[in-house]
């Protein structure tokens, strides 16, 4: 029986080579965005994932149409950088708005399909940023840190039902991602040029990272799996640093953080 797979923010970088992945593997996918950009084998639904009514009503149609819910990736998100003290409340709540509730309403949306079922497969895109917060883009990181709390909470919520969830912590990745994100330099002047510099050094390493199709087929490949550890880090340099941040006292692995982005 080939798996129907849901795959949010599909239009685009790692979560359309995600949904190609997942179609060469024989799924059934569909992807849920706001834009509507044609690939082959792929079935889209506009969805905002922030309207809880849109995410019902897209879900109920899959389900309408194919009878269930195999996997669920919630990929859909986007970034914001510069000083916390600057930053309006209206931006870091639209990033949490996104990137956590967004996954929220989704899980929410087909977890009664998978628990009727018994089955289902949920993984949510968190980053390396979820474990080693980066300083001038401190809201992405605590809104991918909080990923990591949602999955670890609702993986022993669920488990009786035969559904598994994990999160995936992927680091740099040369994807529409870093032109995507919402940059202030406000106030670079106060923390003497540090914003900018910060966000040049992230900037750097994204545009000189993995390609959105290796981390499109990481992220299939742990989709397809009935099970995992909770937290995957994408790409040996990632987990490397995963490892080094549950091993290294906190204050050292921050302070090596912060030699790298807020000098």
């Amino acid at each position: 029986m080939n798996k129907v797979a849901i795959v949010t923010g599909g239009s685009g970088g790692i979560g359309r080579c995600t949904a190609a992945a997942l179609n060469a593997a024989g799924c059934t996918v569909y992807e849920f965005s706001r834009r509507r950009i044609p690939a082959e084998g792929i079935n889209h639904i506009d969805a905002d994932v922030t309207k809880e009514e849109q995410v019902r009503s897209a879900v109920a149609e899959v389900v309408a149409r194919e009878g269930r819910i195999d996997i669920l990736v919630n990929n859909a998100g986007f970034g914001i950088s510069g000083a916390a003290e600057l930053t309006d409340s209206r931006d870091s709540h639209a990033q949490l708005e996104l990137n956590l509730f967004g996954t929220d309403n989704m899980t929410r949306a087909v977890l009664p399909t998978m628990r009727a079922q018994g089955s289902g497969r949920i993984v949510c895109m968190s980053s390396i940023a979820g474990i080693l917060p980066i300083p001038f883009q401190l809201w992405y990181s605590v809104s991918k840190a909080s990923i990591i709390a949602y999955v670890l909470a609702l993986q022993n919520e669920v488990r009786p039902f035969g559904i598994t969830v994990c999160a995936v912590m992927p680091g740099d990745i040369a994807s529409g991602f870093t032109d995507a994100r919402r940059k202030s330099a406000a106030g670079d002047d106060v923390y003497s040029g540090r914003i900018e510099r910060s966000v040049a050094v992230m900037e750097h390493d994204e545009r000189t990272g993995m390609t959105p199709e290796f981390a499109g087929g990481f992220v299939a490949k742990v989709a397809l799996k009935n099970k995992s550890r909770p937290l995957i880090a994408m790409g040996a340099a990632y987990k490397g640093a995963a490892v080094l941040a549950k091993l290294l006292p906190r204050r050292t692995s921050n302070w090596i953080v912060g030699r790298m982005y807020a000098k």
